[in-house]
């Protein structure tokens, strides 16, 4: 039998409070496969039925209520105990954790910082880059303070607002560039021909910014004709094989500001038609609502009050 893992309890409260499979499997960030799954592993371990699936909202049985509540207990005593020995290595309140993708991190977050500082005043901060997925999980775990991400109506986010709030901070362009020849021009211009298609160098499957460039390359409303030479799941790598003149690549404005200016990469995109192949993502920052239970140091309610204070002089949005 296999051993019971902590995730499945998780999965279980959530279960037993919101008596909804999907809405559960959106606040855990799964699939609801997967978190269905993961029940009936539970189940399995436990050795007899915990949901009664003949009822509607979904309801536990006997053996369920009598699980949800050692289940409670058992993850508010690990939960202290993680608090003590998170006490013991945990920055100090004077620092705050910054949970970011990795593009992000080394794109923008650099340059907002900077920028902040200028009106913030100093900032000691720890960044944890990760991509999307394990960045998200970092806040929704409360291993960090604030989580800094990409955000598009095509990919929203699963975190319940009663419990995390929002501020924009920006926008990301997300266009194709290649580099340049002798005269600056780009030495591949897109859409290509059947005949000749263009190589391209594309993020690897389950990259966050691929997705966002295949929505981009699926809503074109051209034909667009790519030859994929090379994949890999970070920009810069993308940007890096870019630069060497092996192909196009969608690229954040933010990590290819410096080489535009240097006229080192040029947008590939068509010249008749530039805006067809570019999309806006918004980036975000996102923490946990403070409660007496969990409050926010000092220095990130300090931050927060101030990025509210510029959202709203800006018009940004904020919840």
């Amino acid at each position: 039998m296999r051993a019971m893992e902590t995730k499945w309890l998780e999965d279980f409260v959530s279960l037993a409070e919101t008596r909804s499979f999907s809405r559960s499997a959106q606040l855990r960030h799964v699939t609801q496969p997967a978190f269905s799954r993961r029940i009936q592993a539970l189940e399995a371990w436990a050795g007899t039925d915990l949901v009664d699936r003949t009822s509607y909202p979904t309801r536990l049985t006997a053996a369920g209520d009598t699980l949800y509540d050692q289940a409670l207990e058992v993850l508010q005593t690990l939960q202290n105990t993680r608090a003590v020995l998170r006490a013991h290595t945990a920055p100090s309140d004077d620092v705050v954790e910054f949970a970011v993708p990795h593009t992000l991190a080394l794109t923008f977050f650099p340059t907002w910082v900077t920028s902040l500082r200028k009106g913030f005043g100093p900032l000691k901060s720890r960044l944890i880059a990760l991509n999307v997925h394990d960045a998200v999980v970092r806040l929704v775990e409360g291993s960090c303070d604030v989580l800094i991400t990409y955000h598009h109506p095509s990919q929203p986010l699963q975190l319940d607002p009663q419990h995390f709030q929002m501020i924009a901070i920006g926008d990301e362009p997300l266009a194709p560039y290649a580099r340049t020849g002798p005269g600056g021009e780009p030495v591949y211009r897109l859409p290509g021909t059947a005949d000749k298609p263009l190589p391209f160098l594309g993020y690897a499957p389950g990259a966050y910014l691929g997705r966002m460039t295949d929505l981009v390359l699926r809503q074109a409303g051209t034909a667009v004709h790519l030859d994929r030479v090379y994949e890999t799941d970070m920009a810069e790598g993308l940007k890096a094989m870019a630069l060497e003149g092996h192909g196009i690549a969608f690229l954040p404005l933010s990590a290819v500001r410096g080489e535009v200016r240097a006229r080192k990469l040029a947008s590939a995109a068509p010249l008749h038609e530039p805006e067809r192949l570019r999309m806006v993502m918004e980036v975000r920052a996102y923490r946990k609502k403070p409660s007496q239970r969990e409050p926010n140091k000092n220095l990130t309610q300090k931050l927060w009050d101030y990025l509210l204070r510029q959202a709203e002089r800006g018009g940004g949005e904020a919840g």
